[in-house]
């Protein structure tokens, strides 16, 4: 049985504060619609997406809800709150997906531009593993540093940088998240439980915004 005939949801975690950000960028207007609205559109259009479910901390989901509900889809698109950490929240986002879906893909609410094809490239990536990333293979040298010295330098060849989505078999991803770990990515935590992740290859403008240049440039390629 073909992957792409499982059904798939999608996590979109936008619980964050914005701390480095300085606001909550998620809600920023980029264009004339909020950065989350940006994002979410790639999965409405995704075939192989089913469903979403939108993370957000709990003060935003009374607005947030109102907000979505301006869109004119026929998936479902539930909102939730999150959670302490970030795998809190993506537990969280899981958790209120359907019973029926089997493939969750795990996307950054900051990463706007994202295609629907990258989401099914990722979802097809399933087929033959525990779970897919979207990842850019590295264009620089990698150089491992500790106290501003080199400690070693890393094979270019066999470093990619990781993106989103990150998508999952559902009952591997819950275990993985359900574990008490500090994690920065999905992927990481499925490989510390001993889960098998491939990779799929995203591109540079699937960029997360971070910074103040980041949204800079999201904002020059909205208005181009």
């Amino acid at each position: 049985m073909s992957n792409l005939s499982l059904k798939a949801g999608a996590v979109v975690p936008a619980a964050g504060q914005g701390a480095r950000f300085g606001e909550k960028k998620q809600f920023k207007l980029l264009g004339r619609r909020p950065l989350l609205f940006h994002t979410l559109t790639s999965f409405l259009e995704c075939d192989d997406i089913a469903e979403i479910v939108v993370v957000v901390s709990e003060e935003d989901i009374e607005m947030t809800s109102r907000e979505l509900a301006s869109f004119t889809s026929a998936k479902p698109v539930k909102t939730v709150a999150g959670g302490a950490r970030r795998q809190d929240s993506v537990l969280n986002g899981c958790l209120a997906l359907s019973e029926n879906v089997e493939i969750i893909a795990v996307h950054d609410a900051a990463r706007p531009f994202v295609t629907p094809e990258l989401i099914s490239a990722t979802i097809a990536g399933c087929n033959k593993a525990d779970g897919c990333i979207a990842a850019l293979p590295s264009k620089d040298t990698v150089k491992q540093v500790a106290e501003n010295n080199i400690q070693r330098t890393i094979d270019r060849d066999s470093t990619w940088l990781a993106q989103t989505p990150q998508t999952f078999h559902k009952d591997i991803l819950i275990n993985a998240l359900q574990h008490d770990m500090v994690a920065t990515d999905e992927a990481s935590m499925v490989e510390a439980t001993g889960g098998t992740v491939a990779v799929t290859e995203g591109f540079a403008g699937n960029f997360k915004i971070t910074t103040g240049e980041d949204w800079q440039l999201a904002e020059n390629i909205i208005n181009d």
